[in-house]
This record gives structure tokens, sequence and C-alpha cells, in this order.
């Protein structure tokens, strides 16, 4: 009598390891647990386990996910019907969440799957295998979650310490040797940040002259608002290695010192909205009282809100007065007008003839004054322009322009001639003090 023959049970092994160290070793972990499985099934063979050759191996990919690419490439072959037993090495190496292997149980009984660990010898499709995998899984969380505490606790212990726990470090420092060192080009714009930060108190002017510097992220991103606030508040450039929270003595150098943090945080305190407000109302408008109409009316500073933007405007009297229509300009963008009047006067402090009217005006004031001092005044401010600050702009402006008409075809600028020599004066008295400070 012939004995029936065994049905084919088709199996896959499936082979994971946590960490890459190792891996590139020709004989790996990985390659271990492959040839026990294989060694496995190969003494099954008279049940007619027969081992599929397809390899299913995560390496460097922790247990407790179910999102490795091995493992879904398993799984849809087990509902594709190409696999009838999984084999492991160890239980763990599947899971180590009792509720993700739940979920894997769920799809290995759906397809009539069976599950066998070299190790742990039991079979999944009678109660008693089944209590000893919940079991297992049971000592394999645990034993997770007890490595996962123990590392929580060595980085605490070791920023407690103040030591560097790896990962990205903070603009302004570069790691070396696993510790933090000062990343001199770097530091420089940190310190620079703080210091305007301090000036201006807003945090979207600060991120666009930062832009306008060129300053980026070590990405070579642009730096947004959100990351300056990072960096205003990020507790290592006062030489802290914080957990959780708490700040420790950093074995790294600081950045900025106590002072300059202090003044910033006071700032950093306020509401972003007032903060907002009170720059706007420390930044008079530059043309207030200078900006005219072709029909004699004055233009009017004033804003609207679009979202987090706000959009300043001149808007003309005969406008507000007598309605849109009324006038040939009803209203100009105040950043364009702004920069071309701007433009226009630095270019006029730099003309030959300006340089001469200027010089006689300023005799009249300044009897021993120099053309050669007047023209060292008028061209030591143009570049100094941008340094500084808005209020000290507008007074500038308002005492060199006497007037700004703006018609369709243009605008048209009337300087003040005594307001020139007034401020070579002031420019020249700042700039003799700075010499005598020198010698």
């Amino acid at each position: 009598m012939n004995k029936p023959t065994a049905r084919k049970l088709r199996c896959a092994v499936y082979t994971r390891k946590s960490s890459e160290e190792g891996l590139e070793q020709e004989f790996n972990s990985l390659d271990a647990q492959r040839e026990a499985c294989e060694a496995y099934i190969a003494s099954q063979r008279s049940e007619g386990w027969v081992l599929i050759r397809d390899q299913y191996d995560d390496g460097g990919i922790s247990g407790g996910t179910l999102e490795r690419p091995a493992l879904q490439r398993l799984l849809s072959d087990i509902e594709d019907g190409l696999v009838d037993v999984v084999v492991v090495y160890k239980i763990d190496r599947l899971s180590r969440s009792l509720m993700d292997f739940s979920k894997l149980v769920e799809v290995f009984d759906r397809n009539n799957v069976t599950f066998v660990s070299v190790t742990q010898s039991f079979n999944t499709t009678t109660s008693m295998g089944r209590l000893t995998l919940n079991i297992l899984l049971s000592f394999a969380q645990f034993e997770r979650e007890v490595t996962a505490e123990r590392i929580r606790d060595k980085v605490k212990a070791s920023r407690m310490k103040g030591i560097f726990m790896g990962g990205t470090p903070p603009y302004g420092y570069k790691p070396k040797d696993r510790k933090l060192v000062i990343d001199e080009d770097e530091a420089r714009n940190v310190k620079w940040i703080f210091a305007r930060f301090l000036e201006i108190g807003s945090a979207t002017k600060l991120a666009q002259e930062v832009a306008k510097k060129g300053i980026r992220t070590p990405r070579g991103n642009p730096m947004s608002k959100n990351f300056l606030y990072r960096m205003l508040n990020n507790r290592a450039y006062i030489g802290e290695a914080v957990h959780k929270g708490t700040g420790y003595a950093g074995e790294h150098q600081r950045l900025i010192d106590q002072k300059t943090w202090d003044q910033v945080h006071s700032i950093l305190q306020e509401s972003p909205r007032i903060r907002a407000n009170n720059t706007r109302t420390e930044t008079p408008a530059l043309l207030k009282g200078l900006l005219y109409g072709e029909d004699g009316a004055a233009f009017s500073p004033t804003h609207t809100r679009k979202g987090d933007r706000l959009y300043r405007y001149y808007v003309s009297q005969t406008v507000l007065k007598h309605g849109a229509g009324a006038c040939p300009v009803p209203r100009v963008p105040a950043a364009e007008i702004e920069a071309t009047v701007i433009e226009q006067l630095r270019t006029m402090l730099r003309a030959p003839e300006v340089v001469v009217a200027t010089w006689k005006a300023a005799r009249s004031e300044q009897g021993d004054i120099s053309e050669a001092e007047v023209r060292d005044a008028l061209t030591t401010l143009d570049p100094l322009w941008a340094q500084l600050f808005p209020a000290e702009q507008a007074r500038i402006v308002q005492l060199l322009i006497e007037r700004v008409e703006v018609g369709a075809d243009g605008l048209k600028i009337r300087f003040r001639d005594k307001g020139m020599a007034e401020m070579v004066t002031e420019v020249g008295t700042v700039a003799t003090k700075n010499r005598k400070a020198a010698a």
C-alpha cells in the first residue's frame, strides 16, 4: 500500500536586525538567521516543507514598526497565496510589539499561514501555540520598553553632564569628537542676529534683513521667522545642555552673554502683536508731510492687512474727501515710492554741483569748513544709510527734502539747501569726535 503524498508547504524565511552594525561583513547576523531557518525547513522535508528562494531581509530596521520593506513584501506575497509557512529564527525578529503581532496573526489566519519560530518551537494553529506566542511576545515587548527606558535614562544622565548626544547641532556649532565646537562663520551670524533683534524687536523684519544679507540655514534654505524664533530661544547659545525643558551646564562654549540673552527674552515675553504695533509706531512713514499730488493735495500714510501681511500706502487727501476718480494718482505703494526717493537722494549726494552748493550754504553756518570736508561728509552718509534706524532715516529725509510731488509722469523732488548744510555740520561734528577718539 502506497503512503499518501504530503502536501507541499511553501516556507518563507524572514530575517531582521535592528542596527546596521556588522551588516557589511561577508557573513552577518541576517545570514546566520537564514542558515538556521533553512536547516529547520530541511529537517521538515518529510512533512512536505519546501523553501521559497525569495529572501525577506530587513537590515538596520527596528522591530517596533511594521513599516519594513521586506516585511511588507512578505505580507503582499501571503495575500497573493504564495506562502504557507513563515519561518523566523526568533519571534522578536518578526515583531517586538504585541499589538503589531496581533495584526500579523490576523493576516496569517486569514490566509491559512502557519508561523514557526526555530528557537521557540510552537505552532500558531493550536491554542497552546497561541498562548505560548502571547507569553513570548509580552516578554519581548517588556524587553523593548526596558531598553527604551535605559536609553532615555542614559540620554538624561549625559545631558545633565552637558554632553552632546548627537543629532543636528545648533546653528553656529559643528560636531567634533562627539562635542560641539564653534563654527566661526556661523557664530558671527548668530551674534549679529541676537544684536539686531535687540535693536528692531521684530522677527519679521529680522527675517527680511537676514535674507538681504544672504544668511541661510546649513541646508541652504532661507531662514524663516520660525527658524529665527528657535534660534533666539535655543539655550545652547548660553552654554546650556537642555533635556525636557531643564538646562544644565554644557561642555561647549557659549556664543551669547547672559545680559544679551536676558534682554532678548524680555522682548520675546511681550505679545508678538504688541511688538508688531510698537514697531510700526516707532517706524514713521518716511515721506509723511512731504508727499503731494499735482493738485496740491497732501498724501497721507495708511495701511491694510491681508492675512499676515501688511501693505502700506500713501493716499491722496482728494480721494479721501471726494472718492475714487477725483485725481489721476489716487494712491501709491509706500515701499516703492520711498525706495525711489531714497535712491534719488543718494544719487544727489554724489553729484559735484550739490557738493559745491552745500559747501556754500555750510560756510554761512560754519565758516571754516572746506569743500573737501563737505564732500567727505556727503559720501560718508551714503554707505551708512542702510545701517541707520528707520526713525533716523525719516529725520534725515525731513531735513534734506522740502517736497515730493507725485504725478502721472513721475516724481519731482525739491531739496533743502540749508538742510544739506545742517546735515553736513552734524556729520562733520561726529566725524571729528570719531577722529579724536581714535587718536
